[in-house]
């Protein structure tokens, strides 16, 4: 599974973007992940520009 380090997050929306699945929304000035939805493809962590979206151990 994949999180936001919300203090690195800019809100540049890279993610939201890249996303496949619509998983990502903006919320409180960050990005957060759907987990329900997030079908752990990494092409958000992959794309975000900030290193924002790490994959939990």
């Amino acid at each position: 599974m994949y999180k936001v380090e919300i203090e690195k997050c800019t809100a540049c929306e890279t993610c939201i973007e890249t996303c496949p699945t619509e998983s990502i929304s903006m919320v409180d000035g960050h990005a957060f992940i759907d987990v329900e939805e997030c079908v752990e493809c990494g092409s958000c962590a992959a794309e975000c520009p900030e290193g924002a979206i790490v994959e939990e151990a």
